[in-house]
């Protein structure tokens, strides 16, 4: 039975989330602020957490990023604003998701269960590997059961699940022209929003993590009216 965490305000929402999810089989915990979720995420395992952008005292963004700096868990961010710009930023700090309120609450656990079955498939697959595969590239260090990527001194960078499957898909595919559509099926599968630009968002993080000069990024080049490449050589083992 997943369990999620709802962070929102809006006691109505709480209440319909709440009764929705547990009527769809899923647990559910809420929380109505920062530190009240906070909390819950010390002490509970939470599979995914739905977050409001809108919240008293820290808002849902700064919150998203506390969460992506010690946690993979995936998120997926609500808002009352149906603006392009916060979906982006929701996005480019990690959010694995954006949903504008008002919202179905079936078209909300329909992503839910979305972005649970990657995150359940790429659980499977780090489970069932034996040698637990190393990629090496560029003496970047990207460990595939682990799910965990090493910087060229050892440096754990964190990594939302969204970033880690774009940065496989390039490291799996080196020195090939890849296209958005190819990129969101590769490491989203046929699941993905029709939000496609989000590729762009995350190679944009991607970048700043890999590459300490953003404006020549050395190892993921835009390819004119084609997509992106990974240019680096890559090894296994």
């Amino acid at each position: 039975m997943p369990h999620v965490l709802v962070v929102d305000d809006e006691e109505d929402i709480r209440s319909l989330l709440t009764g929705f999810f547990q009527r769809h089989g899923h647990q559910v915990s809420v929380a109505m602020d920062g530190e009240s979720a906070f909390s819950i995420l010390d002490s509970l395992p939470i599979d995914l957490v739905i977050l409001d952008v809108m919240l008293p005292g820290e808002d849902g963004f700064s919150l998203c990023r506390r969460i992506r700096s010690t946690s993979r868990v995936p998120v997926i961010m609500l808002t009352a604003v149906a603006d392009h710009v916060d979906r982006v930023v929701g996005l480019e700090i990690g959010a694995d998701d954006y949903l504008v309120k008002p919202f179905d609450a079936r078209e909300l656990l329909a992503r839910v269960k979305a972005v649970l079955r990657r995150t359940a498939q790429t659980d499977t697959v780090a489970a069932g590997t034996v040698s637990r595969p190393v990629l090496t590239f560029a003496n970047w260090r990207l460990d595939i059961a682990r799910r965990e990527l090493r910087s060229p001194d050892n440096t754990l960078v964190m990594l939302s699940n969204a970033e880690f499957d774009l940065l496989l898909a390039f490291a799996e595919n080196p020195q090939h022209v890849l296209t958005r559509d190819q990129l969101l099926d590769l490491a989203r599968g046929t699941t993905h929003a029709v939000f496609d630009r989000s590729i762009d968002v995350q190679v944009a993080r991607l970048r700043r993590k890999l590459d300490t000069d953003t404006t020549k990024p050395s190892l993921i080049h835009t390819v004119r009216g084609g997509g992106y490449m990974f240019t680096p050589d890559v090894r296994r083992g």
